[in-house]
């Protein structure tokens, strides 16, 4: 395939490689570090779908040029899903699909589906709280991460009497703490915790290197083209 790159940090250039290993091409990358260049050079002539890891400011306004574009999208930015009607009003609008997920590792999507099994089945028994705690590198920018927001969701779901999400320690029954923490290099830690006086029980996910991600986006990007709406990673794994 032909793939335009929409930003060029550490994710980025880990899909790069990735890409050239998997024998697909590079249409173009898109980067503040590389000035001169916007998606609207692109068509769906010369590209098959693009990739956008980017900033929570800049991410809405990349994957609806996309749309716009015509050129499918696969996009991993988090903290812009207030923005997230408007692009799927889009998608509909434009016939352009729009793949979107808060992590694209295999191994986060099945933590996901764990959780919230494990929230419809704990809240049956009664006398256990839940709370989520997330640990990501120090440049990280949006908190909570987009991983543990879906996580949050995810058990408001399925845990009648949690309505709401707080991202702090709380003692109100009704709010799911989820708790934030910054340090060193740390990849990307998600922990979901269910106590009672006489017990816990905890669902971990850690990463360990970034190559989950890669893969996760670039199956996604080889599995979009050609479909119509918006997805996500349940669809893609059958989940």
């Amino acid at each position: 395939m032909n793939i335009l790159l929409i930003g060029y940090g550490k994710m980025g250039r880990a899909i790069e490689a990735q890409a050239r290993a998997r024998g697909h091409q590079l249409a173009g990358i898109i980067d503040p570090s590389r000035p001169g260049t916007s998606i609207a050079d692109f068509t769906p002539a010369q590209v098959d779908v693009a990739i956008e890891f980017t900033h929570p400011d800049a991410a809405f306004q990349n994957v609806a040029a996309c749309l716009r574009q015509g050129l499918p999208v696969v996009c991993g930015s988090t903290g812009w899903l207030h923005h997230f009607a408007e692009a799927r009003a889009l998608s509909a609008e434009t016939g352009t699909p729009l793949f979107y997920a808060s992590n694209y590792s295999v191994g986060v999507n099945l933590f996901f589906h764990f959780s919230e099994y494990m929230a419809a089945k704990m809240h049956q028994f009664g006398g256990y709280d839940v709370q989520v705690r997330e640990i990501h590198h120090t440049q990280k920018v949006d908190q909570p991460s987009g991983t543990a927001l879906t996580v949050a969701e995810g058990i408001l779901r399925h845990f009648p009497g949690k309505t709401t999400w707080r991202n702090e320690p709380t003692t109100e029954p009704n709010e799911l703490a989820v708790l934030s923490e910054r340090e060193g290099a740390v990849i990307g830690t998600h922990i979901v915790t269910y106590s009672c006086p006489a017990d816990t029980i905890e669902l971990k996910h850690e990463a360990h290197t970034r190559e989950g991600f890669v893969q996760g986006a670039l199956l996604a990007a080889e599995w979009l083209p050609g479909r119509q709406g918006v997805f996500g990673m349940k669809d893609m794994l059958g989940l």
